[in-house]
Protein backbone atom coordinates (compact mmCIF):
# COMPACT_ATOMS: atom_id res chain seq x y z
CA UNK A 1 0.00 0.00 0.00
CA UNK A 2 1.31 3.76 -1.41
CA UNK A 3 0.46 7.05 0.08
CA UNK A 4 2.02 10.30 -1.01
CA UNK A 5 5.00 11.41 1.19
CA UNK A 6 3.07 14.97 0.99
CA UNK A 7 0.43 13.54 3.07
CA UNK A 8 2.28 13.64 6.12
CA UNK A 9 3.07 17.41 5.89
CA UNK A 10 -0.06 18.13 6.80
CA UNK A 11 -1.04 14.84 8.93
CA UNK A 12 1.12 13.01 11.56
CA UNK A 13 -0.74 9.60 10.59
CA UNK A 14 -2.73 8.00 7.77
CA UNK A 15 -5.29 5.55 7.57
CA UNK A 16 -6.69 3.59 4.88
CA UNK A 17 -9.05 1.14 4.42
CA UNK A 18 -9.53 -0.10 0.67
CA UNK A 19 -11.69 -3.28 -0.71
CA UNK A 20 -11.10 -4.22 -4.54
CA UNK A 21 -13.58 -4.62 -7.04
CA UNK A 22 -14.85 -8.37 -7.49
CA UNK A 23 -13.57 -8.89 -4.29
CA UNK A 24 -15.10 -10.60 -0.88
CA UNK A 25 -16.31 -8.07 1.34
CA UNK A 26 -13.83 -10.02 3.95
CA UNK A 27 -11.09 -9.62 1.95
CA UNK A 28 -10.40 -5.93 2.37
CA UNK A 29 -7.25 -4.20 3.57
CA UNK A 30 -6.25 -1.94 6.27
CA UNK A 31 -3.06 -0.06 6.27
CA UNK A 32 -1.88 2.89 8.57
CA UNK A 33 1.57 4.47 8.92
CA UNK A 34 2.50 7.92 11.01
CA UNK A 35 4.86 8.65 7.94
CA UNK A 36 8.15 7.31 10.14
CA UNK A 37 9.26 4.09 7.44
CA UNK A 38 7.34 1.71 9.06
CA UNK A 39 3.34 0.61 9.06
CA UNK A 40 0.67 -1.23 10.04
CA UNK A 41 -1.25 -3.76 7.64
CA UNK A 42 -4.37 -6.09 8.02
CA UNK A 43 -7.41 -7.75 6.90
CA UNK A 44 -10.26 -6.25 7.43
CA UNK A 45 -14.38 -6.37 6.80
CA UNK A 46 -14.97 -4.17 3.95
CA UNK A 47 -19.10 -4.09 3.29
CA UNK A 48 -18.53 -1.53 -0.07
CA UNK A 49 -15.60 -1.87 -2.75
CA UNK A 50 -13.30 1.52 -3.05
CA UNK A 51 -10.93 3.29 -0.48
CA UNK A 52 -11.08 5.66 2.55
CA UNK A 53 -8.37 7.68 3.29
CA UNK A 54 -8.17 9.65 6.36
CA UNK A 55 -5.68 12.13 7.49
CA UNK A 56 -4.94 12.53 10.88
CA UNK A 57 -3.97 16.60 11.11
CA UNK A 58 -1.23 17.95 12.53
CA UNK A 59 -2.08 20.33 15.55
CA UNK A 60 -0.90 23.29 13.36
CA UNK A 61 -2.87 22.35 9.97
CA UNK A 62 -6.10 22.32 11.84
CA UNK A 63 -7.19 25.26 8.72
CA UNK A 64 -8.02 22.13 6.45
CA UNK A 65 -10.56 21.51 8.51
CA UNK A 66 -12.44 24.57 7.07
CA UNK A 67 -14.65 23.78 4.67
CA UNK A 68 -13.75 26.85 2.59
CA UNK A 69 -9.79 26.06 3.05
CA UNK A 70 -10.38 23.04 1.43
CA UNK A 71 -13.25 24.20 -1.33
CA UNK A 72 -10.60 26.56 -2.36
CA UNK A 73 -7.42 24.21 -2.18
CA UNK A 74 -9.59 21.70 -4.15
CA UNK A 75 -10.76 24.10 -6.32
CA UNK A 76 -6.95 25.34 -7.12
CA UNK A 77 -5.34 22.11 -8.09
CA UNK A 78 -7.88 19.65 -8.90
CA UNK A 79 -10.37 21.56 -10.84
CA UNK A 80 -9.75 20.01 -13.87
CA UNK A 81 -9.29 16.35 -12.79
CA UNK A 82 -11.35 14.21 -14.83
CA UNK A 83 -12.91 12.43 -11.96
CA UNK A 84 -15.56 14.13 -9.57
CA UNK A 85 -14.46 15.69 -6.20
CA UNK A 86 -17.30 15.78 -3.72
CA UNK A 87 -17.81 17.41 -0.57
CA UNK A 88 -20.15 16.35 2.29
CA UNK A 89 -22.71 18.83 2.89
CA UNK A 90 -26.13 19.19 4.50
CA UNK A 91 -29.64 19.77 2.98
CA UNK A 92 -30.74 23.31 4.57
CA UNK A 93 -34.38 22.07 3.65
CA UNK A 94 -34.66 19.03 5.91
CA UNK A 95 -30.66 18.64 7.10
CA UNK A 96 -30.17 15.50 5.30
CA UNK A 97 -26.40 14.51 4.22
CA UNK A 98 -25.47 15.66 0.38
CA UNK A 99 -22.08 15.44 -1.13
CA UNK A 100 -21.63 18.56 -3.31
CA UNK A 101 -19.15 18.04 -6.33
CA UNK A 102 -16.70 21.25 -5.98
CA UNK A 103 -14.40 21.02 -9.42
CA UNK A 104 -15.68 21.29 -13.04
CA UNK A 105 -14.29 17.58 -13.65
CA UNK A 106 -13.66 18.11 -17.09
CA UNK A 107 -10.56 20.78 -18.70
CA UNK A 108 -11.68 23.25 -21.37
CA UNK A 109 -8.34 22.49 -22.55
CA UNK A 110 -9.25 18.55 -22.95
CA UNK A 111 -11.98 18.89 -25.30
CA UNK A 112 -12.12 19.02 -29.11
CA UNK A 113 -10.90 22.61 -30.18
CA UNK A 114 -13.18 22.54 -32.65
CA UNK A 115 -16.22 22.08 -29.98
CA UNK A 116 -15.16 25.18 -28.31
CA UNK A 117 -16.45 28.62 -28.92
CA UNK A 118 -14.45 31.93 -29.18
CA UNK A 119 -16.73 33.15 -26.00
CA UNK A 120 -15.87 29.51 -24.16
CA UNK A 121 -12.26 30.62 -24.95
CA UNK A 122 -12.19 33.83 -23.50
CA UNK A 123 -14.11 33.00 -20.29
CA UNK A 124 -11.88 30.73 -19.84
CA UNK A 125 -9.22 32.85 -19.74
CA UNK A 126 -10.52 35.71 -17.69
CA UNK A 127 -11.60 33.43 -15.34
CA UNK A 128 -7.97 31.45 -15.01
CA UNK A 129 -5.84 34.58 -15.25
CA UNK A 130 -8.29 37.00 -13.92
CA UNK A 131 -7.84 39.67 -16.39
CA UNK A 132 -11.18 41.90 -17.32
CA UNK A 133 -10.48 42.41 -20.45
CA UNK A 134 -10.58 40.08 -23.57
CA UNK A 135 -7.12 38.43 -24.91
CA UNK A 136 -6.01 39.21 -28.28
CA UNK A 137 -5.38 36.07 -29.88
CA UNK A 138 -4.94 32.34 -28.49
CA UNK A 139 -3.80 29.15 -29.49
CA UNK A 140 -4.90 25.60 -28.58
CA UNK A 141 -2.85 22.90 -29.47
CA UNK A 142 -2.60 18.81 -28.63
CA UNK A 143 0.84 17.03 -29.22
CA UNK A 144 1.08 13.30 -29.69
CA UNK A 145 4.22 11.31 -30.77
CA UNK A 146 7.57 11.65 -28.76
CA UNK A 147 5.98 13.53 -26.40
CA UNK A 148 2.43 13.86 -25.44
CA UNK A 149 0.99 17.37 -23.97
CA UNK A 150 -1.79 20.23 -24.69
CA UNK A 151 -0.82 23.89 -24.44
CA UNK A 152 -3.41 26.75 -24.47
CA UNK A 153 -1.59 30.21 -25.02
CA UNK A 154 -3.11 33.73 -24.92
CA UNK A 155 -1.73 36.93 -26.20
CA UNK A 156 -3.31 39.58 -23.76
CA UNK A 157 -4.83 42.89 -24.64
CA UNK A 158 -3.06 45.44 -22.27
CA UNK A 159 0.53 45.06 -20.55
CA UNK A 160 0.42 44.58 -16.91
CA UNK A 161 1.42 47.11 -14.38
CA UNK A 162 4.30 44.89 -13.45
CA UNK A 163 5.63 43.83 -16.57
CA UNK A 164 8.85 45.68 -15.64
CA UNK A 165 9.37 44.57 -12.21
CA UNK A 166 12.49 42.27 -12.01
CA UNK A 167 10.78 40.50 -8.78
CA UNK A 168 8.00 39.52 -10.84
CA UNK A 169 6.97 35.78 -11.69
CA UNK A 170 6.02 34.89 -14.95
CA UNK A 171 5.76 31.96 -16.67
CA UNK A 172 2.60 29.41 -17.78
CA UNK A 173 0.72 26.88 -15.17
CA UNK A 174 1.64 23.68 -15.42
CA UNK A 175 -0.74 20.98 -15.11
CA UNK A 176 0.27 16.84 -15.37
CA UNK A 177 -2.45 14.86 -16.16
CA UNK A 178 -4.69 17.52 -15.96
CA UNK A 179 -3.38 18.11 -11.88
CA UNK A 180 -2.33 21.27 -11.05
CA UNK A 181 1.24 21.84 -10.28
CA UNK A 182 2.66 24.93 -10.25
CA UNK A 183 1.95 28.86 -10.84
CA UNK A 184 4.17 30.80 -12.95
CA UNK A 185 6.68 28.12 -14.23
CA UNK A 186 8.95 30.25 -16.09
CA UNK A 187 11.11 27.48 -17.73
CA UNK A 188 8.51 26.80 -20.20
CA UNK A 189 8.68 30.17 -22.20
CA UNK A 190 11.71 32.94 -22.73
CA UNK A 191 12.00 35.77 -20.65
CA UNK A 192 11.36 37.97 -23.67
CA UNK A 193 7.75 36.10 -24.02
CA UNK A 194 7.17 36.60 -20.50
CA UNK A 195 4.04 38.46 -21.17
CA UNK A 196 2.20 35.36 -22.75
CA UNK A 197 0.08 33.67 -20.73
CA UNK A 198 -1.38 30.04 -20.84
CA UNK A 199 -0.84 26.57 -19.14
CA UNK A 200 1.04 23.61 -20.99
CA UNK A 201 -0.43 19.91 -19.42
CA UNK A 202 2.29 16.83 -19.68
CA UNK A 203 1.71 13.45 -19.86
CA UNK A 204 5.31 12.83 -19.55
CA UNK A 205 6.03 14.85 -16.52
CA UNK A 206 5.97 12.97 -12.86
CA UNK A 207 3.00 14.26 -10.77
CA UNK A 208 5.72 15.40 -7.77
CA UNK A 209 8.17 17.18 -10.35
CA UNK A 210 9.68 20.38 -8.74
CA UNK A 211 10.78 23.40 -10.37
CA UNK A 212 14.51 22.02 -9.56
CA UNK A 213 13.84 19.01 -11.92
CA UNK A 214 12.24 21.24 -14.49
CA UNK A 215 15.25 23.08 -14.85
CA UNK A 216 17.49 20.04 -15.67
CA UNK A 217 14.66 17.98 -17.56
CA UNK A 218 15.14 17.20 -21.33
CA UNK A 219 11.24 16.98 -21.58
CA UNK A 220 10.78 20.91 -20.32
CA UNK A 221 13.75 21.59 -22.93
CA UNK A 222 11.68 19.98 -25.60
CA UNK A 223 8.25 21.71 -24.17
CA UNK A 224 10.11 25.22 -24.06
CA UNK A 225 11.72 24.93 -27.71
CA UNK A 226 8.25 24.03 -29.04
CA UNK A 227 5.96 26.24 -27.35
CA UNK A 228 8.29 29.00 -27.90
CA UNK A 229 7.70 28.53 -31.78
CA UNK A 230 4.20 28.37 -31.44
CA UNK A 231 4.06 31.94 -29.12
CA UNK A 232 5.70 33.00 -32.12
CA UNK A 233 3.73 31.33 -34.67
CA UNK A 234 1.02 33.28 -32.73
CA UNK A 235 2.23 36.69 -33.61
CA UNK A 236 3.85 36.32 -36.81
CA UNK A 237 -0.15 34.70 -37.82
CA UNK A 238 -1.47 38.20 -36.42
CA UNK A 239 1.08 40.29 -37.99
CA UNK A 240 -0.60 38.87 -41.38
CA UNK A 241 -3.86 38.71 -40.75
CA UNK A 242 -5.00 41.34 -38.52
CA UNK A 243 -2.29 44.41 -38.92
CA UNK A 244 -4.18 46.91 -36.24
CA UNK A 245 -4.44 43.92 -33.82
CA UNK A 246 -0.79 43.71 -34.05
CA UNK A 247 -0.36 47.32 -33.78
CA UNK A 248 -2.03 47.31 -30.29
CA UNK A 249 0.21 44.35 -29.68
CA UNK A 250 3.56 45.92 -30.61
CA UNK A 251 2.18 49.25 -28.33
CA UNK A 252 2.15 47.40 -25.49
CA UNK A 253 4.51 44.41 -26.06
CA UNK A 254 7.30 45.61 -28.56
CA UNK A 255 9.51 47.07 -26.32
CA UNK A 256 9.71 43.57 -24.16
CA UNK A 257 9.71 41.61 -27.69
CA UNK A 258 12.99 43.96 -28.76
CA UNK A 259 15.31 42.04 -26.51
CA UNK A 260 14.17 38.58 -27.94
CA UNK A 261 17.60 38.52 -30.87
CA UNK A 262 19.89 38.95 -27.92
CA UNK A 263 18.10 36.11 -25.74
CA UNK A 264 17.29 33.66 -28.46
CA UNK A 265 19.66 32.70 -31.16
CA UNK A 266 17.51 30.15 -32.46
CA UNK A 267 14.08 32.11 -33.13
CA UNK A 268 16.05 34.88 -34.15
CA UNK A 269 14.88 35.27 -37.70
CA UNK A 270 11.41 34.87 -36.72
CA UNK A 271 11.51 37.38 -34.19
CA UNK A 272 13.17 39.58 -36.54
CA UNK A 273 10.53 39.71 -38.64
CA UNK A 274 8.07 40.72 -35.73
CA UNK A 275 10.01 43.87 -34.74
CA UNK A 276 8.97 47.41 -35.83
CA UNK A 277 10.24 50.66 -36.34
CA UNK A 278 9.53 53.98 -36.92
CA UNK A 279 10.89 55.36 -39.90
CA UNK A 280 12.11 58.65 -42.30
CA UNK A 281 8.76 56.82 -44.77
CA UNK A 282 6.33 58.40 -41.66
CA UNK A 283 5.42 61.74 -40.42
CA UNK A 284 4.80 59.70 -37.11
CA UNK A 285 6.25 58.25 -34.46
CA UNK A 286 4.17 55.26 -34.72
CA UNK A 287 6.71 52.44 -34.66
CA UNK A 288 4.42 50.43 -37.82
CA UNK A 289 7.38 49.38 -40.58
CA UNK A 290 8.41 46.27 -40.59
CA UNK A 291 12.09 45.05 -42.30
CA UNK A 292 10.24 43.35 -44.75
CA UNK A 293 8.43 46.63 -45.68
CA UNK A 294 11.45 48.77 -45.25
CA UNK A 295 13.90 46.19 -47.84
CA UNK A 296 10.63 46.27 -50.22
CA UNK A 297 11.36 50.59 -50.72
CA UNK A 298 15.03 50.20 -50.98
CA UNK A 299 16.42 51.75 -54.05
CA UNK A 300 17.76 50.64 -56.76
CA UNK A 301 21.13 49.90 -55.55
CA UNK A 302 20.99 50.47 -52.13
CA UNK A 303 23.21 47.68 -50.44
CA UNK A 304 22.20 48.51 -46.90
CA UNK A 305 19.42 49.18 -43.96
CA UNK A 306 19.94 52.62 -42.69
CA UNK A 307 19.01 53.07 -39.34
CA UNK A 308 19.92 55.86 -36.50
CA UNK A 309 19.66 55.71 -32.67
CA UNK A 310 18.44 58.86 -30.20
CA UNK A 311 17.09 59.65 -26.92
CA UNK A 312 13.70 60.80 -28.42
CA UNK A 313 12.38 60.58 -31.63
CA UNK A 314 12.52 63.97 -32.60
CA UNK A 315 16.35 64.17 -32.05
CA UNK A 316 16.12 61.29 -34.31
CA UNK A 317 13.85 62.79 -36.81
CA UNK A 318 15.90 65.89 -37.23
CA UNK A 319 19.38 64.52 -36.62
CA UNK A 320 21.56 66.04 -39.18
CA UNK A 321 22.73 62.44 -40.34
CA UNK A 322 19.83 62.13 -42.30
CA UNK A 323 20.13 65.40 -44.15
CA UNK A 324 21.70 63.30 -47.22
CA UNK A 325 19.05 60.52 -46.73
CA UNK A 326 16.60 63.03 -47.15
CA UNK A 327 18.34 64.25 -50.33
CA UNK A 328 18.85 60.65 -51.68
CA UNK A 329 14.91 59.69 -50.93
CA UNK A 330 16.44 57.08 -48.88
CA UNK A 331 14.61 55.28 -45.89
CA UNK A 332 16.25 55.44 -42.53
CA UNK A 333 15.04 53.85 -39.44
CA UNK A 334 14.52 55.87 -36.47
CA UNK A 335 15.24 53.76 -33.21
CA UNK A 336 14.48 55.62 -29.97
CA UNK A 337 14.12 53.11 -27.29
CA UNK A 338 16.53 53.00 -24.83
CA UNK A 339 16.88 49.06 -25.81
CA UNK A 340 17.46 49.64 -29.56
CA UNK A 341 21.09 50.17 -29.49
CA UNK A 342 21.48 47.00 -27.20
CA UNK A 343 19.46 45.56 -29.77
CA UNK A 344 21.06 46.79 -33.07
CA UNK A 345 24.13 44.64 -31.68
CA UNK A 346 22.24 41.32 -31.87
CA UNK A 347 21.24 42.28 -35.64
CA UNK A 348 23.68 41.66 -38.28
CA UNK A 349 21.52 41.62 -40.77
CA UNK A 350 18.01 40.92 -42.57
CA UNK A 351 17.22 38.88 -45.49
CA UNK A 352 21.12 39.53 -46.84
CA UNK A 353 21.07 43.26 -46.26
CA UNK A 354 23.32 44.59 -43.60
CA UNK A 355 22.33 47.04 -40.93
CA UNK A 356 24.33 50.68 -40.91
CA UNK A 357 24.17 53.29 -38.27
CA UNK A 358 24.11 56.38 -40.02
CA UNK A 359 25.93 58.39 -37.46
CA UNK A 360 28.90 55.85 -37.87
CA UNK A 361 31.51 56.33 -40.41
CA UNK A 362 31.16 53.49 -43.57
CA UNK A 363 31.88 53.30 -47.42
CA UNK A 364 28.39 53.18 -48.18
CA UNK A 365 27.70 56.87 -46.74
CA UNK A 366 30.95 58.30 -48.73
CA UNK A 367 29.58 56.38 -51.95
CA UNK A 368 26.34 58.20 -51.67
CA UNK A 369 27.77 61.76 -51.10
CA UNK A 370 30.01 60.95 -53.94
CA UNK A 371 27.70 63.23 -56.73
CA UNK A 372 30.55 64.83 -58.19
CA UNK A 373 33.90 63.54 -57.03
CA UNK A 374 36.14 65.90 -58.85
CA UNK A 375 34.86 68.80 -57.63
CA UNK A 376 34.52 67.29 -54.03
CA UNK A 377 38.13 66.35 -54.50
CA UNK A 378 39.32 69.23 -55.73
CA UNK A 379 37.71 71.58 -52.67
CA UNK A 380 39.21 68.75 -50.12
CA UNK A 381 42.48 69.75 -51.62
CA UNK A 382 42.42 73.17 -51.64
CA UNK A 383 41.02 73.25 -48.01
CA UNK A 384 43.83 71.06 -46.60
CA UNK A 385 45.58 73.77 -44.81
CA UNK A 386 42.45 74.31 -43.07
CA UNK A 387 42.12 70.61 -42.13
CA UNK A 388 45.36 70.60 -40.71
CA UNK A 389 44.53 73.50 -38.93
CA UNK A 390 41.62 72.65 -37.11
CA UNK A 391 43.48 69.50 -36.21
CA UNK A 392 46.85 70.98 -34.37
CA UNK A 393 43.99 73.35 -32.36
CA UNK A 394 42.10 70.31 -31.18
CA UNK A 395 44.67 68.00 -30.49
CA UNK A 396 43.62 64.46 -28.88
CA UNK A 397 40.56 65.52 -28.35
CA UNK A 398 39.17 64.52 -31.18
CA UNK A 399 39.61 60.93 -33.45
CA UNK A 400 40.00 62.71 -36.51
CA UNK A 401 39.25 65.96 -38.43
CA UNK A 402 37.99 65.88 -42.00
CA UNK A 403 35.75 67.51 -44.63
CA UNK A 404 32.11 65.97 -45.28
CA UNK A 405 29.72 66.19 -48.03
CA UNK A 406 26.67 64.51 -46.76
CA UNK A 407 25.52 67.81 -44.84
CA UNK A 408 23.24 69.86 -46.61
CA UNK A 409 22.02 72.25 -43.73
CA UNK A 410 24.60 71.64 -41.21
CA UNK A 411 28.20 73.25 -40.61
CA UNK A 412 29.53 69.88 -38.70
CA UNK A 413 28.71 66.61 -37.24
CA UNK A 414 30.75 64.00 -34.96
CA UNK A 415 31.12 60.67 -35.92
CA UNK A 416 32.34 57.04 -34.88
CA UNK A 417 34.05 54.76 -36.68
CA UNK A 418 32.58 51.60 -37.16
CA UNK A 419 33.88 49.04 -34.79
CA UNK A 420 33.72 51.91 -31.57
CA UNK A 421 31.17 51.99 -29.08
CA UNK A 422 28.32 54.40 -30.37
CA UNK A 423 26.96 57.87 -28.20
CA UNK A 424 23.62 55.54 -27.54
CA UNK A 425 25.59 52.53 -26.19
CA UNK A 426 27.79 54.57 -24.05
CA UNK A 427 24.55 55.73 -22.12
CA UNK A 428 23.09 52.71 -21.54
CA UNK A 429 26.33 51.45 -19.86
CA UNK A 430 25.65 54.49 -18.01
CA UNK A 431 21.86 53.78 -16.98
CA UNK A 432 22.91 50.49 -15.59
CA UNK A 433 25.84 51.98 -13.39
CA UNK A 434 29.24 50.65 -15.82
CA UNK A 435 31.22 52.84 -17.04
CA UNK A 436 32.36 52.94 -20.51
CA UNK A 437 35.39 53.81 -22.23
CA UNK A 438 35.95 57.52 -23.38
CA UNK A 439 34.12 57.91 -27.15
CA UNK A 440 36.88 59.77 -29.71
CA UNK A 441 34.80 61.32 -32.37
CA UNK A 442 35.47 62.02 -35.61
CA UNK A 443 34.76 66.11 -36.44
CA UNK A 444 33.38 66.19 -40.00
CA UNK A 445 33.20 70.02 -41.57
CA UNK A 446 30.90 70.94 -44.31
CA UNK A 447 32.71 73.21 -46.59
CA UNK A 448 29.62 74.15 -49.02
CA UNK A 449 27.97 75.32 -45.18
CA UNK A 450 28.11 79.06 -44.88
CA UNK A 451 29.79 79.32 -41.59
CA UNK A 452 32.56 76.27 -42.43
CA UNK A 453 33.38 78.66 -45.35
CA UNK A 454 34.17 81.87 -43.00
CA UNK A 455 35.86 80.39 -40.31
CA UNK A 456 38.47 79.05 -43.41
CA UNK A 457 39.06 82.39 -44.05
CA UNK A 458 39.83 84.01 -40.50
CA UNK A 459 43.47 84.55 -39.86
CA UNK A 460 42.78 85.96 -36.40
CA UNK A 461 43.66 82.52 -34.23
CA UNK A 462 41.68 83.44 -31.26
CA UNK A 463 38.63 83.91 -33.35
CA UNK A 464 39.25 81.22 -34.96
CA UNK A 465 39.59 78.82 -31.94
CA UNK A 466 36.45 80.52 -30.94
CA UNK A 467 34.75 78.98 -33.66
CA UNK A 468 35.89 75.75 -34.26
CA UNK A 469 35.20 75.49 -30.76
CA UNK A 470 31.26 76.79 -31.41
CA UNK A 471 31.30 74.21 -34.39
CA UNK A 472 32.12 71.31 -32.43
CA UNK A 473 30.50 72.11 -29.45
CA UNK A 474 26.95 72.04 -31.63
CA UNK A 475 27.81 69.41 -32.93
CA UNK A 476 28.79 67.14 -29.81
CA UNK A 477 25.10 68.79 -28.51
CA UNK A 478 23.49 67.32 -31.02
CA UNK A 479 24.72 63.70 -30.94
CA UNK A 480 24.77 63.81 -26.61
CA UNK A 481 22.14 65.65 -26.08
CA UNK A 482 24.05 67.66 -23.43
CA UNK A 483 27.43 69.33 -23.60
CA UNK A 484 30.45 68.82 -20.70
CA UNK A 485 30.36 72.53 -19.64
CA UNK A 486 27.43 74.13 -21.38
CA UNK A 487 28.03 77.70 -19.72
CA UNK A 488 31.45 77.76 -21.78
CA UNK A 489 29.43 77.42 -25.04
CA UNK A 490 26.71 79.99 -24.10
CA UNK A 491 30.14 82.69 -23.24
CA UNK A 492 31.21 81.61 -26.64
CA UNK A 493 28.29 82.03 -28.47
CA UNK A 494 27.81 85.49 -26.50
CA UNK A 495 30.73 86.60 -27.34
CA UNK A 496 30.56 85.70 -31.37
CA UNK A 497 27.37 87.46 -31.33
CA UNK A 498 28.69 90.92 -29.61
CA UNK A 499 31.92 90.46 -32.03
Amino acid sequence: MLVSIQAFIVADKVTVRTRAAGMAADKGVFWQSQGEGDYTVADIEKAERGTEITLHLREDQTEFLDNWRLRSVISKYSDHIALPVEIEAKNEEDDTVIWEKINKAQALWTRNKNDITAEEYKEFYKHVFHDYADPLIWSHNRVEGKQEYTSLLYIPTKAPFDLWNRDNKHGLKLYVHRVFIMDEAEQFMPNYLRFVRGLVDSNDLPLNVSREILQDSDITRSLRSALTKRALQMLEKLAKSEPEQYQQFWQEFGLVLKEGPAEDTTNKEGITKLLRFASTHNESNLQNVSLEDYVSRMIEGQEKIYYITADSYAAAKNSPHLELFRKKGIEVLLLSDRIDEWMMNYLPEFEGKSFQSVSKTDESLEKLADEDKKEQEETDKKLEPFVERVKKLLGERVKEVKLTHRLTDTPAIVTTDANDMSTQMAKLFAAVGQSAPEIKYNFELNPEHSLVKKVTELTDDGLFSEWIEVLLDQALFVEQGSLEDPNQFIRRINKLLLG
